[in-house]
């Protein structure tokens, strides 16, 4: 997005990893600390916008933990699940709602809930529980907030990356450019672009 012209706040847990990460990067980006579990971040964050830029133009959201591969739905640490839902689910879903002032001052908002096929219930089974139910709940929100929003000319889809090799994601799979390329699409769909869906590469996915 930065190499495109736009500017994007970058955040992360940590304020040094924040800046490590905008300055790799190429563009106008600036480092934030955001905690997407902790509404007075979400808050912060806000402020910051509102005071900076006046608006938002696109949310991205794209924090995730707990890709449980140790677990199985029949013996899940529900305390895992839980704590997965705060980042996965609640943590999105609190993002939206804070900055949706300023995305209805934006000219062409839009929000990018980044899912997985994990959460396709078309394809679900018994592991990784806590990822696949809270991803499956992210894309709930997704649909809510697109039917509730398209009144509003904002538009709310869920992306998948496919398997990246990201920190979460290790070594083996494409390469982040890849992935991140459906996250730019949705991000940057004209005004007459599909909402309320879930894709990967611009294609959908089934629910």
């Amino acid at each position: 997005m930065a190499a495109r012209g736009h500017t994007v706040v970058l955040t992360a847990r940590d304020a040094a990893a924040a800046r490590a990460a905008a300055g790799r990067l190429p563009g106008d980006v600036v480092a934030f600390r955001l905690d997407v579990t902790s509404t007075s971040d979400a808050t912060a964050l806000a402020g910051f916008l509102r005071d900076e830029f006046g608006r938002l133009d696109v949310l991205v959201n794209n924090a995730a933990i707990h890709y449980d591969t140790w677990q199985r739905a029949a013996s899940a640490d529900l305390d895992v699940v839980r704590e997965a839902a705060e980042t996965n689910v609640y943590g999105p879903w609190r993002l939206a709602t804070t900055l949706l002032p300023l995305l209805r001052a934006g000219a062409h908002p839009r929000i990018v809930n980044v899912s997985s096929e994990g959460g396709s219930l078309a394809s679900m089974g018994g592991g990784t529980p806590a990822y696949s139910m809270t991803k499956a709940a992210l894309n709930a929100v997704t649909r809510m907030l697109a039917a509730e929003l398209r009144r509003d000319g904002i538009l709310v889809n869920s992306i998948c990356p496919g398997w990246v090799a990201t920190d979460m994601g290790g070594p083996g799979g494409r390469p982040v450019a890849e992935g991140a390329a459906g996250i730019v699409w949705a991000a940057t769909l004209p005004d007459d672009g599909p909402t309320g869906g879930f894709f990967r590469d611009g294609r959908p996915v089934p629910w």
